[in-house]
């Protein structure tokens, strides 16, 4: 059975969208609270608000809340094409291939990287929540490349925190239209959610800061092939800062990039791709650096550019 809230409209909540409001007071994300407004289970007075009225002072708010959500488990599920790059008693790299998320999530029933590696025999560490079980950092769905994963809950504590100090070397290879000028520098933009769209991310003035170092390795008639350091990791953080400078990732029709480019390129996704991953070793501290080669749809877009 649903829960229902009932409570005046705190004082700083006066005047704020609904959306925003009852994520601040309930803990939900604004989509969540935006499909409640949507389906009438959010009143105001007595009667149903939208996700983008204003919360009134001394107005009396009653919420009927979501049902509960279901723990999420962990499928062994064989995920064709991930190979295992490194593996030893405490930590395990993979190829991550795009279309395979990094853990098992609400509304997600497509291959994870969990419960690849459990298919596949590894044991993770039981840090983390069941289903985000070993996960020290993500890659995203669309995104192709190096992702590690704990295996022991040393590794596990090692890691979170070395992710969490900026001492672990990310480098991604991005492939974007047109040439950035400068063909080195920095992007120093911070990152928030786009004010339109919940499920996409801009640059805005009170979003989280996030710093974006790239080189150029390649230029061709029509894009630039970067080498990215992140010292942040924000969500689509190299999509929205290119995308900002005019220079979106090919194949990112989300982010702008030209469809006409990304047909001729033969590209169904964003060229991305998590090139190396550099750590030290939660046992010894000694350097590790793994590298992923360029899958198939990447390599072809290039081979095509470097033949015109």
């Amino acid at each position: 059975m649903r829960e229902t809230r009932s409570m005046p409209v705190p004082d700083g909540l006066e005047g704020m969208r609904v959306d925003a409001g009852l994520a601040r007071l309930l803990g939900l994300s604004r989509t969540a609270v935006a499909s409640l407004a949507d389906e009438g289970s959010v009143l105001v007075d007595g009667g149903p608000v939208g996700k983008s009225d204003r919360l009134p002072s001394g107005a009396w708010l009653e919420v009927t809340l979501p049902e509960p959500a279901r723990p999420l488990t962990v499928e062994a599920q064989p995920v064709e094409g991930m190979d295992i790059l490194y593996a030893d008693d405490d930590v395990v790299a993979v190829d991550k291939p795009v279309g395979v998320a990094a853990h098992a999530s609400v509304g997600w029933t497509g291959p994870t990287v969990v419960g690849g590696l459990a298919a596949a025999g590894f044991r993770i560490s039981t840090s983390g929540a069941h289903e985000r079980q070993g996960i020290v950092h993500r890659l995203d769905v669309g995104t192709s490349g190096v992702m590690v994963v704990a295996t022991s809950e040393r590794a596990y504590t090692v890691l979170k925190r070395a992710f969490k100090q900026r001492t672990i070397d990310k480098r991604y290879h991005a492939l974007v239209q047109g040439h950035p000028d400068p063909s080195s520098g920095t992007i120093d933009a911070p990152i928030g959610r786009h004010r339109s769209n919940d499920w996409k991310f801009a640059v805005t003035a009170d979003g989280k800061p996030s710093i974006t170092h790239y080189d150029t390795v390649e230029a061709f008639q029509a894009a630039s092939l970067l080498d990215i350091h992140l010292e942040t990791g924000r969500t689509h953080q190299i999509r929205v800062h290119f995308s900002a400078l005019r220079h979106p990732c090919c194949g990112d029709l989300t982010y702008g990039a030209d469809p006409r480019l990304a047909d001729r390129l033969g590209l169904e996704r964003q060229w991305l791709h998590a090139r190396s991953l550099g750590f030290a070793h939660p046992a010894d501290g000694r350097w590790v650096e793994i590298t992923s080669e360029y899958p198939k749809d990447l390599q072809h877009a290039l081979d095509v550019l470097r033949s015109a």
